[in-house]
């Protein structure tokens, strides 16, 4: 895909050796303390992850990219989540939007071209914006308040949309909307995305993040006011046999365990925080490091045990799904609802064990159980995963 007259996109295979992606982890984790505090979006942390290939890792081969596989992803994103929660979380949805593109393409080929050509240039995030201040989490039912409205030559888009991740960084949105056109059925409209250059005019940002944790990510509100895009702009959502419309996001699917393979990342960050002041506290009554006590190499065992367990349930599943398993499908969903219970009882058990030098601000555990405890929002969330799961085993 190309557009008329340029020369072909081309994205080199980056290096994903554990030696190669350490080297990432420390660069992005050199600057996220400061991100963190400020809030303003970590463009450090994304130029680092852009130089080394990794934003791009995703793109199918058939664009002229890597077409890096879901293992893959999550080997990165772990990596960058380790470094950067809030560079994670930016990285995460721009990979999983070209590993879909990748898989089933939807966009036109002009609007994709255009986000490779400036992914090229420099980081070109993308996410799918799609909660909104009155619906909330659309996998909890319901219809966006967004509207496409079709005209002559295109949509015209208008709406407000809450936790926009990413902020005026973004290189496009996904909106999630209603299509209102001639001909629809009020009733039954179609529902679907609209892709949106990030520079349209018309897109207003409304500075509503002010977070527990993820503060770097600009998570924050946007408005659409009559923005206009191309007639080919728009992918419909299909409803189900019945008719119904089911958002795609409330189960888990074999393209959903990005987001938890930034916080397992979180996790490890975790680990290594603890155990870095776990060899440099040394009490005056005690006359050596805790790293020596039983008592904190139990501790030290325990976050690693979590850690352990989240990162074999990750690349577990992932494994069965390239094996053509089947029979975990029905799993995704509760697979997501463990990783991250082990992602936070690994930070909670290392702030837990060193008291108040955990919940410092002078100690980056603080901030990655701040950024762990961020993990239960991804949707399907747990209360939803364990009431399908409950009915699905009783028959129910």
């Amino acid at each position: 895909m190309t557009a008329a007259g340029a020369p072909p996109v081309v994205f080199a295979a980056p290096d994903l050796s554990d030696a190669a992606l350490a080297a990432v982890t420390a660069e992005i984790a050199s600057t996220a303390a400061e991100y963190d505090r400020t809030g303003e979006l970590p463009w450090a942390g994304l130029a680092a992850a852009h130089r080394a290939g990794l934003l791009t890792a995703a793109v199918g081969t058939q664009f002229g990219g890597p077409g890096a596989g879901a293992r893959q992803i999550a080997r990165i994103l772990t990596a960058i989540g380790e470094g950067d929660a809030s560079v994670g979380l930016i990285a995460a949805n721009t990979l999983l939007t070209h590993a879909a593109q990748a898989a089933r393409p939807s966009w036109s080929a002009a609007a994709y071209d255009d986000l490779l050509r400036r992914s090229l240039a420099g980081p070109a995030p993308v996410n799918a914006i799609r909660a909104e201040p009155e619906l909330g989490a659309p996998a909890r039912g319901g219809l966006p308040k967004t509207t496409a409205t079709r005209t002559a030559d295109g949509w015209v888009l208008n709406g407000r949309k809450a936790y926009a991740t990413g902020g005026a960084a973004l290189a496009y949105h996904v909106v999630w909307a209603v299509a209102d056109e001639p001909g629809g059925d009020p009733e039954r409209p179609r529902v679907g995305h609209v892709v949106v250059p990030g520079d349209a005019p018309g897109i207003s940002w409304v500075d509503t993040w002010d977070h527990l944790g993820l503060r770097a990510s600009n998570t924050h509100d946007v408005v659409y006011g009559d923005v206009r895009v191309a007639a080919d702009a728009f992918t419909e959502i299909p409803r189900g046999a019945d008719g119904v419309y089911r958002d795609p996001a409330a189960a888990a699917g074999p393209g959903s365990f990005g987001h938890p393979a930034l916080y397992i990342g979180v996790a490890r960050a975790a680990r290594s925080a603890f155990a870095a002041f776990a060899r440099e506290r040394v009490p005056t009554a005690l006359g050596r490091p805790i790293a020596r006590t039983e008592r904190i190499q139990s501790v030290a065992g325990e976050i690693d045990l979590q850690v352990v367990t989240a990162e074999t349930l990750l690349h577990g599943a992932l494994l069965r799904i390239e094996a053509g398993d089947a029979a975990i499908l029905t799993e995704l969903s509760a697979i997501k609802v463990a990783i991250a219970r082990a992602v936070i009882a690994a930070t909670q058990t290392a702030v837990a064990a060193l008291g108040n030098p955990g919940l410092s601000k002078h100690h980056p555990l603080e901030r990655h159980l701040r950024d762990a405890l961020c993990i239960r929002v991804h949707p399907p969330q747990e209360d939803t995963v364990l009431l399908a799961s409950g009915r699905r085993i009783l028959g129910v």
